[in-house]
């Protein structure tokens, strides 16, 4: 007698049976993904998470699920070495000595920081010029040039305009040290005519004491200073060639090395601090931009009006104007000093036509050509701008002076896109 089918299209028993295990057993066919059956926030990520953060306005794209490790998973790395071993056991025995190791650590890094700073700065001024150098080398790329010959052509062309400034600026200061020691007699002899200089030469015995001074001792501490000065030079050399050579490899693996960076953040945070920290590169490379633009600007002015005035060394003029508007607040005031001075030397109206025509460009620099400039490339505010160049220029001198724009438009974004949310949600 055949064995009727169960009503509802039930399977037979033996089929439930051999379905269904034991008590006691394991499941049979156990996830794919031997997680249990749990869901787990890399599966599906949602639409308010760090993929649909901002980034200049626009809404990015959803982000893989594999940028997010799931609760509870344990990095195994590349699984070459062994999977690892159980944590610690915590007991103060270990905490004591692991905060000891933290501050004999922490002391040791300080020592390597003050006794490297030289060599830190020089990381930074190349750091930072590699990525104001960037997007050329980018834009020389889309254009089809391999990544190698992008950054030979723009670290070329970098060094063509500084040996162009130094070509121009070095005959001029040359000719006229030559030509004030062939004068140097001349003008000693028109002092000694002066009688007001003679009464204060015999007044306060001038004369013995400069033979006084003249001995030995003098002269070597002169020979040490010739020594002293030689070595100032030979360093300055060194430390420019130290910048180039960091700026080209850093241009060479800026993608490297930006990668690198931002694997260091954990995944769940990756996105957001990749789109954030793109937009303050992307900021600092505008900044450079806009400076240059500004600083050759206010070089080509000068060298118009230094022909037109009739000044002696235009060129070698406009290149000092160009290099010192590069520093914020103060540069454009040093340059016309020494414009101005050279103006004076030529004869008195001159000078007084150099000191109105940097008065009134300066105006018309600080109120039109800066602000239509930076507005589109950096949104600072003015007070954090002079305050970070103010901080610049007494913790790191020129350098600090030239980095505080960008880091000042850095720490900007961060407090408006992360900073205050997150006191907002609070």
């Amino acid at each position: 007698m055949t064995q009727d089918a169960p009503i509802g299209g039930n399977p037979p028993d033996d089929e439930t049976t051999a379905a269904a295990p034991a008590d006691g057993d394991p499941p049979r066919n156990p996830p794919a993904d031997g997680r249990g059956g749990r869901e787990t926030a890399g599966d599906t990520p949602t639409t308010g998470g760090p993929g649909r953060q901002k980034a200049g306005g626009t809404l990015t794209d959803s982000v893989d699920a594999s940028d997010f490790e799931a609760p509870g998973e344990v990095a195994t790395g590349s699984g070459r070495f062994g999977p690892p071993g159980r944590p610690l056991r915590r007991n103060s025995f270990l905490f004591g000595f692991t905060a000891a190791l933290g501050v004999l650590l922490a002391y040791a890094v300080f020592l390597g920081v003050r006794n490297s700073a030289g060599i830190l700065v020089l990381v930074v001024i190349a750091l930072f010029l590699a990525v104001g150098l960037n997007p050329a080398v980018v834009r020389l790329r889309s254009w089809g040039l391999p990544n190698g010959v992008a950054v030979a052509t723009v670290a070329l062309t970098v060094l063509l305009l500084i040996v162009g400034g130094l070509v121009a600026l070095v005959p001029p200061v040359v000719t006229q040290s030559g030509q004030f020691v062939e004068q140097l007699p001349s003008y000693v002899e028109e002092l000694r005519r002066n009688e007001a200089v003679n009464d204060f030469v015999v007044r306060f015995d001038v004369m013995e004491k400069v033979q006084a001074a003249a001995n030995a001792k003098t002269i070597g501490r002169a020979l040490g200073g010739v020594l002293g000065g030689a070595q100032l030079i030979f360093g300055t050399l060194f430390r420019a060639l130290t910048v180039v050579v960091l700026t080209i490899y850093f241009l060479a693996w800026f993608d490297r090395l930006r990668d690198l960076g931002y694997s260091l953040v954990p995944r769940s945070r990756r996105r957001r601090v990749q789109l954030i920290g793109d937009e303050i590169l992307a900021k600092v490379g505008a900044y450079m931009v806009g400076a240059l633009s500004i600083a050759v600007l206010a070089g080509v002015t000068t060298f118009v009006f230094a022909l037109i005035v009739g000044l002696a060394y235009p060129f070698a003029l406009a290149v000092v104007i160009a290099v010192t508007d590069l520093i914020p607040q103060i540069g454009a005031t040093l340059g016309a000093v020494v414009v101005s001075l050279v103006g004076f030397a030529t004869s008195l109206p001159v000078g007084i036509a150099c000191v109105v025509f940097f008065v009134v460009y300066q105006q018309v620099e600080n109120y039109l050509i800066y602000p239509k400039i930076m507005r589109r490339s950096v949104e600072v505010n003015e007070v954090g701008a002079l305050l970070g160049a103010l901080l610049g220029v007494s913790l790191l001198g020129v350098v600090g002076a030239l980095v505080a724009i960008p880091v000042v438009a850095a720490l900007q974004l961060i407090l408006r896109e992360v900073v205050l949310p997150r006191q907002d949600a609070r």
